[in-house]
């Protein structure tokens, strides 16, 4: 698993190997512009939104939603990806935190319409992320939600499919998200599918 130098350094180049990867339509990243354009419209739907984005990176993301004149916070691992995300939105409120750790603490004290995260929790067990959104629900504004857009599958043989045939590209330190397992501990979860190895999963206040 990356540490925070390795982000630091994946960081100039992360746009275009995820891109080339999207448009090959090959794991990882098959489906990523669907993904990142599915909660983009789901958070749109609503004027004004107050956007916490957990992994922001270089605020591909964030940066639409910030034009379209969101209020956007934001927490990521690395230094650098937060230094070029913050050139795009100035007066985006971001800050560095390790998620394993919990938020960081300017975020803890407010409440939010949409809280999102993109290719990113996957850097957690599947019992941190259970515990993780717990703690996101309560932070929400009342009808707000959760939307979580990541290397994602509807079921475990689905998962498997998935690493068959990526053979050695498959990164066995990422935990990627099956839904109907999550759903024995959300039961209201909804998942929509993005590609053979993407989508967006949404939990609602």
């Amino acid at each position: 698993m990356l540490d925070q130098k390795g982000f630091d350094l994946w960081a100039d180049g992360y746009d275009e190997e995820v891109g080339l990867s999207d448009e090959d339509q090959t794991y990882p990243f098959a489906g990523y512009k669907g993904v990142l354009g599915r909660i983009y419209q789901i958070v749109r739907s609503k004027e004004n939104a107050k956007v916490l984005d957990l992994g922001f990176g270089t605020g591909t993301l964030a940066k639409k939603l910030y034009e379209n004149g969101c209020e956007v916070w934001g927490q990521d691992f690395s230094d650098r990806m937060i230094a070029i995300a913050g050139a795009k939105m100035p007066s985006a409120h971001l800050f560095q935190g390790d998620f394993s750790l919990g938020l960081a603490e300017p975020l803890l004290h407010r409440s939010y319409d949409f809280i999102v995260a993109t290719y990113s929790l996957h850097h957690l067990s599947d019992e941190e992320k259970i515990d993780f959104l717990r703690d996101l629900i309560g932070r929400l504004n009342e009808g707000g939600a959760i939307l979580t857009g990541d290397v994602a599958f509807a079921n475990r043989r689905d998962l498997e499919e998935c690493r068959k045939n990526a053979g050695e590209e498959w990164d066995d330190e990422e935990i990627y998200f099956v839904y109907d397992e999550l759903q024995r501990a959300f039961p209201t979860m909804q998942f929509e599918r993005i590609s053979h190895c993407a989508g967006v999963l949404s939990l609602v206040r």
